[in-house]
């Protein structure tokens, strides 16, 4: 995992996003943050599992997907499968220590 800090790499409501081996914050002060940080971690694991490049067409399509069934952007940001994994276990930061292959499956 390698921690970047850029105010420019990011959209304007985006806070950080995970890119395999990355972590692009927008803030110096998430570096801090172990349960955000913990949340990108998960998002890694995930990613990993799915070889990185079917991971991010899943994620689109899932997210096109709720889109058309919440006909809301964050709604449907919210409830893709991966993101309901990650928000769902952010706080635990012992949980990828413990956590099975392919966890984010229960999620769909």
């Amino acid at each position: 995992m390698i921690v970047l800090v850029s105010r420019y790499l990011l959209r304007k409501k985006f806070s950080g996003i995970a890119l395999w081996p990355f972590i692009i914050l927008k803030e110096k002060r998430f570096k801090d943050d172990a349960v955000f940080l913990n949340h990108e971690r998960i998002h890694l694991r995930q990613q990993i599992e799915l070889l990185v490049l079917p991971f991010f067409i899943w994620y689109g399509v899932e997210f096109l997907i709720r889109w058309l069934q919440y006909h809301d952007r964050y709604q449907a940001y919210l409830n893709i499968s991966f993101e309901r994994e990650a928000y769902g276990n952010e706080i635990d930061l012992d949980y990828l220590k413990k956590r099975s292959f392919w966890k984010f499956v229960r999620s769909l």
